[in-house]
């Protein structure tokens, strides 16, 4: 399994929230999707976790570094190996 984390600078909560309701569903459909988490560090940051089959679905799941979401913009990007859960 491999990982998409997201870092992400929040300049509207609700709106963010909204916006993630949206996404899911699509999320969902990617090919060897698992699971994503959206976590609020602060009112102000955030990351999801997106979690894939392989690296290459993580990566092509990812959105532009920099890109923007309704009260979101995405400040960083990386990607990772799952090498171990409970």
């Amino acid at each position: 399994m491999h990982v998409a984390i997201v870092h992400a600078n929040i300049s509207d909560l609700a709106e963010a929230k909204r916006g993630i309701a949206e996404i899911v569903p699509t999320m969902k459909e990617a090919p060897g999707f698992i699971a994503v988490y959206f976590v609020a560090i602060d009112d102000s940051h955030g990351i999801s976790i997106a979690v894939f089959e392989t690296e290459e679905q993580a990566r092509a799941s990812a959105p532009p570094e920099g890109s923007e979401a309704p009260g979101v913009t995405l400040a960083g990007i990386q990607f990772g190996e799952v090498i171990g859960s409970a």
